[in-house]
């Protein structure tokens, strides 16, 4: 008995190679729609973080004029001085007054947090 073997058939080989390219092209299109989306974000970030430069810069601009005009105006840095830190000149008298209590919202109570029990009695509250 002789064994005779079948030389696989051309057809069967452009099957393989059919079969391959496909899967060639489908791993290159998701490669490619992959590269898109990243390259998207990455532009997103770009144009997210040139805003913020140019937000800064502006900042920069902004600060850069008040220092000018505080070294400039002495009248702005004695009003900054009084209204901020709370300076007053030699001699001066500062009035503080309480606010009426008709004219003003009550506050909310702060939240604290529970108080830890007491062993003894409460404390009376004066009237």
């Amino acid at each position: 008995m002789t064994d005779i073997t079948h030389a696989p058939s051309r057809s069967h080989f452009r099957k393989i190679i059919g079969y391959a390219s496909l899967g060639l092209v489908i791993f290159l299109a998701i490669t490619a729609v992959r590269g898109y989306r990243d390259l998207q974000l990455a532009k997103e970030r770009a144009a997210e973080i040139e805003a913020s430069i140019e937000f800064t810069e502006e900042e920069i601009d902004r600060l850069g004029r008040k220092i000018e005009r505080l070294r400039d105006d002495p009248a702005m840095l004695e009003r900054l001085a009084r209204e901020e830190l709370g300076l007053v000149k030699p001699g001066e008298v500062v009035l503080i007054m309480e606010p009426d209590p008709s004219t003003t919202r009550p506050h909310p109570p702060a939240t604290t947090s529970s108080p830890a029990p007491s062993s003894g009695p409460p404390a009376p509250t004066s009237p």
